[in-house]
């Protein structure tokens, strides 16, 4: 088992642990805010589950009719956990509608709100630990849940606080709209994840700053060729995909130009890690006097 699948194993079993805490907070409490906050978590079980599917299929080796890998998957998970998300968002908004016509005051609300308390700092720490590895590990699907995990912790934080307001003042209404807020909240999170997940799976092109390290390191790996053009980029889970034209003098050898694209890629793994990388030399004439220029 690698780090990868460990981490996503760590991340389902924290989720029903969180779930299991917050379960009991809504049983003893009857409050539509922490049934938000629960069905929220129900859906974080569910998305790790997918999360950890989706890394252990990823981890597949290349193979005939996946010659590129299968580090896409994790993409598909991100996109599911977000239309996930966006399914409890619109549950919770019916839970308040009808709390909203029906108000009731929260039974046990301290024990309810202890039990709450925990299961947030439980998410706050493990949501940080994971973002973490995810982004160390390249796995879209992991960072896809460390956020949503964060974005639980904030919610819990406002129902905790408004379900405390509720016992105090006796404000029924405040349950509801508290809710609402939570409901609105998990919904933005999900739409912003969608939007990054589907960016995956468009090949969009890699962050400008890592961009211009990739421009970099080919200007400086690149000595004894005169230019790269025509560089393209994109992510597939933990590989970046890189290709480029590299023009060379017109009575260069073989061997020379291999040399320099050996170094060349060595330089961009040492900068980007798994990369896979494509270069097609080409003599002087096809120089376009464009893109990056060797220092």
């Amino acid at each position: 088992m690698g780090d990868t699948e460990r981490t996503a194993w760590t991340s389902l079993l924290v989720g029903l642990v969180v779930l299991a805490l917050k379960g009991a907070a809504w049983w003893l409490t009857g409050s539509a805010a922490l049934f938000a906050d629960m069905l929220e978590t129900v859906v974080n079980v569910a998305a790790s589950g997918t999360a950890l599917a989706a890394v252990r299929y990823s981890a597949m080796p290349a193979d005939e009719n996946h010659p590129y890998g299968h580090a896409k998957v994790e993409y598909f998970s991100a996109v599911l956990e977000g239309a996930l998300i966006l399914v409890a968002a619109l549950l919770i908004m019916k839970e308040a509608w009808d709390a909203f016509l029906v108000p009731r005051a929260p039974d046990q609300p301290v024990v309810g709100i202890a039990l709450s308390f925990v299961a947030t700092a439980v998410l706050s720490v493990w949501g940080t630990i994971l973002g973490r590895r995810g982004r160390a590990l390249g796995s879209p699907a992991l960072v896809a849940d460390s956020r949503y995990l964060l974005a639980d912790a904030v919610t819990s934080i406002a129902v905790v606080i408004g379900v405390g307001l509720v016992a105090v003042t006796g404000l029924l209404w405040l349950d509801p709209a508290l809710a609402v807020g939570a409901a609105l909240m998990i919904l933005l999170s999900g739409l912003r994840l969608l939007r990054s997940s589907v960016g995956g799976l468009m090949d969009e092109a890699v962050p400008a700053v890592l961009l211009s390290q990739i421009r970099t390191v080919v200007s400086k790996e690149a000595e004894g060729a005169l230019e790269a053009h025509d560089l393209r980029t994109r992510q597939a889970g933990r590989h970046t995909f890189i290709e480029f034209h590299l023009v060379v003098p017109g009575d260069m050898t073989v061997a020379r130009a291999h040399d320099i694209c050996d170094r060349i890629e060595s330089g961009l793994r040492d900068a980007v890690g798994q990369a896979v990388i494509t270069i097609h030399v080409e003599p002087e004439g096809k120089a376009k006097h464009s893109g990056v220029l060797v220092l």
